[in-house]
């Protein structure tokens, strides 16, 4: 088998502000074709325009060469060979950043390609089922004018979610920081105060998280607020300080009392290197397109392993990401949940409408795909509707 050609689709919600604080309005779809017939689906959470130029652009030398001039030829089971060449060709332009994310988009592709092709779920090809079942959680994020309708946003949500069949939950609390895009500036006491409401609106038996979009810029400052916790029983709190302040999350993974997440924006193990080793967090959170694809994903989760640190990945895009994430859990022991929501709890209309068979929830838990590669099927009539140029 033989990669023939690779499409890049960029895809957009008309209408939506470009500062949005959902990736989920936008999308790069690549679909890798082969010469017996079969194609694979990948997508990848960057700029969709970033991602597709680094696809297709023309190479100009041996260390900066064009990735699908690269990929045309090759054979489609070679993912590892695959992967290497693109990181080793496009070194000077790529390494991290957009063109890591373009290949986590191909690599994608790739798996689905082969598991397509041998008639078995993704998973298997990554090693097999460690357990039967996977806990998704559903994230929250906040809407409001006022403070209070911002917190009372997040206690809606919450309750909505026990409501749908959850059992954890992760709630986006932040009312100062880079990437708080309400508008709205309230003090950490507010914060706690919210954080606390979702804790009594759902009782003691659902596991939340928090995710704070860094928000602070020390550590300490991060302590005076998040030891104030302790009571509310957080299975983790997500990027609490700026992603490269490795001095300070190794610190909060000392001194706080919940264990300290990030990784959303790490391309490749060698920036999970750092942040394992010298920002020493408790959980890792690849996210599989833009980390590299499954391939460097499952070197990642293979890491934290190695060193007793948990896994739960990234995850928000389409049903795309979705189910490579699943493929991922699967296959990786110690990791205990993923991102998740459902139709019913979008507001996106790509994640509503870009796959056909969406990996599901049922009775609060995923249980094991059996269709083969990726196990769903691309709505090409989605795709046409919000494709941009």
């Amino acid at each position: 088998m033989k990669i023939t050609n690779i499409e890049c689709k960029v895809l957009k919600i008309p209408g939506l502000k470009e500062d949005a604080t959902s990736s989920s309005q936008d999308d790069l779809v690549v679909i890798v074709h082969t010469d017996e017939g079969i194609f694979g689906v990948g997508e990848t959470d960057t700029g969709p325009w970033l991602a597709k130029a680094a696809i297709e652009a023309p190479g100009s030398h041996s260390m900066a060469m064009g990735m699908r001039d690269l990929l045309i030829g090759m054979d489609p089971f070679d993912t590892g060979a695959i992967w290497d060449k693109l990181y080793t060709y496009t070194c000077m332009s790529g390494r991290r950043g957009a063109v890591i994310c373009a290949m986590g988009a191909i690599d994608m592709a790739l798996w689905d390609i082969k598991g397509k092709a041998l008639g078995l779920p993704v998973y298997k090809l990554l090693g097999g089922a460690s357990k039967e079942i996977i806990t998704p959680y559903a994230s929250l994020q906040p809407y409001g004018d006022s403070v209070t309708a911002y917190g009372d946003s997040l206690i809606a949500w919450i309750k909505r979610a026990k409501d749908y069949g959850y059992t954890a939950a992760k709630i986006e609390c932040t009312l100062a920081g880079p990437y708080n895009h309400t508008g709205l500036r309230g003090s950490d006491e507010d914060m706690t105060d919210i954080i606390r409401s979702c804790r009594r609106a759902v009782g003691p038996d659902m596991r939340i998280m928090v995710d704070v979009q860094y928000l602070w810029y020390d550590a300490r400052s991060a302590l005076r607020t998040i030891q104030k916790w302790e009571d509310l029983d957080i299975y983790f709190l997500e990027t609490p300080l700026q992603i490269d302040n490795l001095e300070g999350y190794a610190l909060l993974a000392k001194e706080a009392p919940m264990r300290i997440a990030a990784g959303e924006w790490q391309n490749t193990r060698f920036e999970f290197i750092d942040l394992l080793d010298r920002g020493r967090v408790d959980v890792a959170q690849p996210d599989v397109g833009r980390v590299g694809g499954l391939t460097e994903a499952t070197r990642v989760c293979h890491m934290a392993q190695d060193r007793g640190r948990l896994i739960v990945p990234h995850c928000w895009k389409s049903g795309i990401g979705i189910a490579a994430t699943a493929h991922l859990a699967f296959a990786t022991p110690n990791c205990p949940m993923i991102e998740f929501l459902p139709a019913e709890m979008c507001d996106s209309a790509l994640r509503i409408e870009l796959v056909d068979d969406p990996i599901s929830m049922v009775n609060g838990v995923i249980t094991l795909p059996d269709k083969p590669g990726l196990g769903i099927s691309l709505n090409m009539d989605a795709v046409t509707k919000y494709e941009v140029d």
